[in-house]
């Protein structure tokens, strides 16, 4: 990566996932219908809204809390609490989001569980339920031992990152199949690339390029609190 400072890169990370936001947003709001919660096609249009809101955005920040260089320095519990909070907020909103395709499908007697998209979607929310609770009982509980805390920290770092890949995998299967459901007719079909096709796989794109700087700076050792492997940073 380019040897860009941390903190105008968290600007450009930060004005890209407000992009994706109203992305998806202006998807669903132009194209899809606008918004409901009343078991209808616009209750659906919640789904990928939240998810990407949450699954993708928000645990992409939580997962860079301690790259902020004010996390380098003194206690480290208020960046844990920063952190655990950032991610139980995107699992509530994940919720939220299956609750939305949930009660949809009941209501239109549309069978659940039966596509890719779905299995995948829902095995990255149990992992990432796994994932918090693990991390809360390890890092956040004051009689977790040392000794645990140093063993299972790679460990929960591990499946931070491939959980978030596993939620840009979700986001732009579901954008790929809601565009093959509802582009169906002869003059919107996917293949004939009309405007919302264009601005929906447009909007794959932006989620894709989060993940990846995302992933990218976790990866940058310059980036990292300069205690991250010592044992200190464990207590």
């Amino acid at each position: 990566m380019l040897d860009l400072p941390f903190l105008p890169f968290c600007v450009l990370l930060g004005g890209l996932g407000f992009v994706c936001v109203a992305f998806v947003s202006a998807w669903c709001q132009h194209w899809r219908g606008g918004f409901a919660w009343d078991g209808s096609a616009q209750m659906f249009n919640w789904h990928p809204v939240l998810m990407v809101t949450g699954m993708v955005v928000l645990y992409g920040a939580a997962a860079l809390v301690y790259r902020l260089p004010p996390a380098w320095s003194g206690p480290k519990l208020p960046w844990k609490v920063l952190h655990g909070t950032l991610a139980l907020v995107a699992f509530g909103l994940a919720v939220l989001g299956l609750v939305a395709v949930f009660r949809f499908h009941n209501h239109n007697g549309t069978p659940n569980m039966y596509s890719l998209h779905s299995w995948l979607g829902l095995a990255t929310i149990l992992l990432f339920s796994c994932q918090w609770l693990a991390g809360f009982s390890a890092f956040l509980l004051p009689w977790a031992p040392t000794w645990l805390r140093a063993l299972y920290k790679p460990v929960h770092v591990f499946f931070g990152s491939t959980i978030l890949m596993l939620s840009v995998a979700s986001c732009m299967s579901g954008i790929n199949e809601k565009l093959f459901f509802s582009l169906k007719n002869g003059t919107m079909e996917y293949k004939r690339l009309p405007a919302e096709a264009v601005f929906a796989n447009t909007l794959g794109l932006l989620i894709l390029l989060f993940g990846v700087l995302v992933l990218g700076a976790l990866a940058r050792p310059s980036w990292k609190r300069p205690d991250a492997d010592s044992p200190d940073s464990c207590q």
